[in-house]
């Protein structure tokens, strides 16, 4: 994905030193860093409170790459819609 987000800075939580971190931590981390957490966790939503963070969330339906890459207009098109506070579903 990080190729086909051109002009947006992209970070895996591994690179940030944040895969240790329990989900919790992983969104304060994020929220105070960027403006969108692309993530595969179904349950994300229904564990956490989301209200309240400036950062924008895009729950990804699959963790396979070839299927995520053979939808990765749609992927780059929610990216560019979503606003603050935003926590959108994919489907595909």
């Amino acid at each position: 994905m990080r190729r086909a987000l051109v002009g947006h800075s992209v970070a895996t939580a591994y690179e940030m030193a944040w895969s240790q971190l329990d989900n919790g931590a992983l969104l304060k981390a994020a929220d105070a860093q960027f403006d969108l957490l692309v993530t595969t966790d179904q349950n994300l939503r229904h564990q956490h409170n989301l209200a309240g963070y400036r950062l924008a969330i895009l729950i990804l339906p699959i963790t396979s790459w070839p299927k995520i890459r053979a939808n990765q207009e749609k992927v780059v098109t929610a990216v560019e819609a979503s606003k603050p506070g935003d926590v959108m579903e994919m489907s595909f």
